[in-house]
């Protein structure tokens, strides 16, 4: 009779990636072992124990992530206690308040970091420690490409910021008190005093801004562990889910879940509904777009608007609404919300804590119905992100319905164009600006290879002498970005840029534009031949960098509608063990 045992491969005595580097019983396996010894490790920690990459974006230059040094020894208590062997080690991290011109310039060399270190290294399963914008999606893009046992840790938003007896949200509120500043109905030394007010512990913005919204959606998607969008980053509860990760991503190794089994095609619908629900950012489309193409996953612009339509907003949080994170943990969080739209989920997903989405939203409840509302009864009808098309997005461009001024999602209007983010800067606020409350005002050249980075400019300011007499809100249209904590009715994300030749680079000053969010449109009424004459005259964009990042940045970035990646980064290379080094 046949022996039906499968016979072990040399290379990986105890069937684990990292058998190829500690178990080996020669000269390499020598070096492996020896240098790492010198850090204090027994000999048994080398003898067949899961080795958990703890993956941290740590850094004092990022607020957000300030803490996450302190948060990695809760993950790996965890791996010691399951058995495993955690080793830490340092990516790039991206300070969304700091860095210049923008951290989306470098969310793929940071991906890039990621994919590199993990396969590089003797790891079997990942813990990515993240928190601040960009820093999140980085992470998992990069570790998707490698493809091991993997979840992630939020670092978690900060608290409630409070100042003169009232709520403060971070980036929502300064853009209020900025407008309020250029109105003349706050004073200067009031702006400044709320500084100190606002960011009064650790952790990422308190509002539904881009890092809120992909901690949450990262937990719909099944790649963290319950809770994980919502626990203060100072709240004890937040470390004890970092322990649980790094106790579960043991278990993942030995169950062999991989992030592409988790990271499907319903995984994503299921975000893009959750999305809609909490109002969350419209830079989420960018980084699921990107995520999914790192998985082979067929997931694209038009997917948002297919999903995400029927979903109400049901959150009142700021940007959209009045509460911040603090107060959506305590009324019940994601799960929460999860089961409010259950109806509309594949509860058979399955996700990294072991069970399925549906089993575990089973027991969540909602605690605050001032926050998280009843499908029946939304806070807003509209949630999502509406995907517009026209002559003016033959590509795509998106809007945020829950953040913008119902009177004004079907409008149209002349233009007022500023041909850069210099440009806007200088004129914005002229007196002699020929604008009223009617324009639209367009900004070109701040896409991807724009700017460069697709910077966080599409809301654009409200001119002064407009706030002036009490306008708050106006279409604005660009290839840019908004920060998460922004709102108004500004079109985003129009694809293809300005610079890469798109039509809203024809755009001018006077020409009448049409915004129907209901319908899906957005035109641009000028006659085709008189578009075809201003293609005819219009000067190719010359971008100043000529090496480094900036320069293999504009040569390869992808367009807003495919997720602003790298074309050659596009798809992943799995985690194979690389030769030797020596």
């Amino acid at each position: 009779m046949a022996d039906d045992k499968t016979t072990p491969d040399p290379k990986r005595p105890n069937g684990l990636r990292s058998d190829e580097w500690f178990a080996r019983q020669d000269s390499y396996g020598f070096i492996y072992r020896s240098w790492m010894k010198n850090q204090g490790h027994a000999a048994r920690m080398f003898d067949g124990k899961p080795v958990i990459g703890i993956c941290n974006t740590w850094s004092e230059f990022t607020p957000c992530n300030g803490h996450l040094r302190a948060l990695a020894e809760h993950v790996r208590r965890g791996v010691y206690e399951a058995g495993g062997f955690p080793l830490e080690f340092p990516v790039t991290s991206l300070s969304e308040p700091l860095m210049r011109p923008t951290t989306m310039l470098f969310r793929n060399l940071a991906s890039m970091d990621v994919e590199a270190s993990i396969r590089s290294q003797p790891m079997d399963g990942v813990v990515l420690l993240a928190g601040c914008d960009k820093t999140t999606p980085a992470c998992l893009m990069g570790a998707a490409s490698v493809d091991l046992p993997t979840l992630l840790v939020s670092g978690g938003p900060m608290l409630s910021g409070r100042y003169e007896g009232r709520t403060l949200g971070s980036g929502t509120d300064v853009i209020r008190f900025k407008d309020a500043v250029a109105a003349g109905t706050m004073t200067m030394e009031a702006f400044m005093a709320a500084e100190a007010a606002m960011s009064r512990s650790a952790g990422s913005c308190m509002t539904m801004g881009t890092a809120s919204t992909m901690a949450s959606l990262y937990e719909g998607l099944g790649v963290a562990l319950p809770q994980n969008g919502a626990i203060p980053a100072v709240d004890a509860r937040r470390q004890a889910l970092a322990f649980e990760a790094g106790r579960r991503a043991v278990q993942m190794v030995h169950e062999n879940l991989r992030l592409s089994q988790v990271l499907s095609k319903p995984a994503f619908a299921n975000a893009v509904r959750l999305n809609a629900a909490l109002g969350g950012s419209t830079n989420a489309v960018l980084h699921l777009i990107a995520l999914a193409g790192r998985l082979g996953v067929d997931f694209g612009l038009d997917d948002w608007d297919r999903y995400g339509r029927e979903i109400p907003c049901l959150v009142n949080l700021m940007p959209s609404g009045k509460y911040l994170m603090e107060d959506f943990y305590y009324a019940g969080g994601v799960p929460a919300v999860l089961r409010e739209i259950a109806s509309f989920l594949d509860l058979d997903q399955p996700t990294v804590a072991g069970t399925t989405i549906g089993q575990g939203i089973a027991d969540a409840q909602v605690f605050d119905r001032n926050v998280i509302f009843e499908l029946g009864k939304p806070f807003k009808p509209q949630g999502g992100i509406a995907v517009l098309r026209g002559n003016l997005a033959p590509g795509g461009a998106v809007i945020k319905p829950s953040a913008a001024t119902p009177a004004l999602m079907q409008h149209r209007g002349q233009a007022v164009t500023f041909s850069d983010a210099d440009d806007l800067k200088k004129r914005i606020h002229d007196p002699g600006l020929q604008v009223d409350a009617n324009s639209i005002l367009v900004l070109k050249n701040c896409g991807p290879r724009g700017y460069p980075g697709m910077a966080e400019i599409g809301n654009l300011p409200i001119p002064a002498k407009l706030l002036q007499l009490g306008v708050t809100d106006m279409v604005r249209i660009s290839d840019a970005r908004m920060s998460g904590t922004a709102f108004g009715t500004v079109v985003l994300h129009v694809a293809p840029e300005a610079a890469a030749g798109g039509p809203l680079a024809l755009v001018e000053t006077g020409d009448w534009i049409e915004l129907d969010v209901e319908a899906r449109r957005l035109h641009l009424d000028v006659p085709d031949d008189e578009l075809a004459r201003r293609r005819a005259a219009l000067a190719a964009f010359q971008s100043p960098h000529t090496r480094g990042w900036e320069k293999l940045y504009f040569d390869h970035v992808l367009q807003a509608d495919q997720g602003v990646d790298l074309d050659f980064l596009v798809g992943g290379s799995g985690d194979y063990v690389p030769r030797e080094s020596h």
